[in-house]
């Protein structure tokens, strides 16, 4: 039953992550340009330069928050993360079970010893 539920959120988790594929390309290209921009504006020798690359972080800044979807698409990443670990997890009660000894096999050797005398 675990798995069946594992498999449903990771299926919904995959399903959200390929739909907001394109906000987190526009939202990494976004915050690439406003790295560049900053970079750039700290280096540029003039008030002309200084004032294009500001401009341009901030028109990078507005787009950016445009692509809000694309935190849902990282938390679906991560979501899918943590069920790919769980998945890979082997069920604990299982092993216990298959540790302790069996009360039924000392019965059964001894049912056995009786059917045959």
């Amino acid at each position: 039953m675990k798995k069946v539920m594992l498999f449903c959120v990771g299926g919904l988790a995959a399903i959200i992550a390929i739909a907001s594929v394109g906000p987190m390309l526009g939202l990494v290209l976004c915050a690439a340009i406003m790295y560049v921009a900053w970079k750039q504006y700290k280096q540029a020798p003039s008030k002309g330069l200084k004032l294009f690359w500001g401009a341009t972080g901030l028109i990078a800044f507005f787009v950016a928050v445009g692509n809000v979807p694309a935190l849902l698409g990282v938390a679906a990443l991560a979501v899918l993360y943590v069920v790919y670990k769980k998945w890979q997890e082997e069920d604990e009660d299982f092993v216990d079970v298959a540790k302790e000894k069996d009360p039924f096999v000392n019965f059964e050797k001894q049912w056995n010893q009786l059917k045959n005398n």
